[in-house]
């Protein structure tokens, strides 16, 4: 691909670009692809994809899939400043997500001081806080800690780490997070040092690594990834927690939110809450006790 970043953008009707974007997460060549979906004009059914591919088979791919949805109108922009990440969060506001303020440094002058602020960079690694499925996570998770508070936390997943370190940040005696990707790792520790807190962060995948299965049995574990990895996770996440332990899943679209819950009930959970936010859901579950 060219030093050009680009932005691949689809609008049309909400049935149709949620099914443009599981159709994008069934693809093989866009498993790793970066994209996110919102609604922009509520009045007209609007939706909007947004998608930013890294390499030209990903690019390719995307325009192969978004082609097949005759209802969507797709663009593409070039993007001015090849750091287009580094453009596109200095203009992030800052999120308000129950007790918690999520801001960058860009904003630091704005957090409250009657909220628990996380002042979160990305970098190259994502999970800002912005998103549909971090905001919820973060929403599910202050509604929990107002009936009980989690000893022991597991960030599967962790981007950033700001899941993790919104744990740390309220008590959680022991906050670990995983991801598959090295730089993300890097960086979620950066960011629970910018935010004095005890969580730690590792490479691995899956929850096999040594650090994670030596801090459980959890009482709380955060999976804001995929929603196939999710269904793949069901058994270790179960093992994972405590008996009464509570996960908090996210990262799938409402169309996927069936299938996701029936692997978890499947394996005796229990529904807890659920959540939406734009076309995303988060499921709150509780293992057996």
């Amino acid at each position: 691909m060219s030093d050009e970043a680009i932005q691949i953008i689809a609008r049309g009707p909400r049935r149709e670009a949620e099914a443009a974007a599981a159709a994008l997460e069934a693809e093989p060549a866009t498993e790793a692809l970066t994209y996110s979906i919102l609604e922009e004009d509520e009045d007209h059914d609007v939706w909007r994809i947004d998608a930013f591919p890294t390499e030209d088979h990903e690019r390719t791919a995307i325009e192969t899939v978004l082609g097949r949805f005759s209802d969507l109108r797709v663009t593409t922009e070039v993007l001015a400043d090849a750091d287009w990440l580094a453009m596109a969060l200095s203009g992030l506001p800052p999120v308000r997500a129950g007790r918690f303020f999520v801001y960058g440094a860009h904003d630091r002058g704005l957090a409250p001081a009657s909220t628990v602020n996380l002042r979160i960079e990305a970098g190259a690694a994502f999970g800002t806080g912005h998103h549909g499925t971090t905001v919820g996570c973060l929403l599910a998770f202050d509604e929990l800690l107002k009936a009980r508070r989690f000893p022991k936390v597991l960030d599967v997943g962790c981007g950033t780490g700001v899941l993790a370190i919104a744990a740390a940040r309220t008590g959680s005696e022991v906050a670990v997070g995983t991801d598959i990707d090295r730089v993300s790792v890097r960086i979620a520790n950066e960011n629970a040092t910018l935010n004095k807190a005890g969580a730690r962060f590792v490479h691995a995948s899956g929850l096999g690594h040594p650090e994670v299965r030596g801090a459980g049995p959890y009482d709380l574990v955060f999976a804001n990834i995929l929603a196939p990895p999710l269904v793949a996770l069901s058994q270790e996440i179960k093992t994972a927690l405590k008996p009464g332990g509570l996960a908090i899943l996210s990262g799938l679209l409402r169309t996927q939110e069936r299938r996701v819950l029936a692997a978890y009930l499947s394996k005796g959970f229990k529904l807890h809450r659920r959540l939406h936010r734009d076309a995303w859901a988060t499921l709150v579950v509780r293992r057996p006790g």
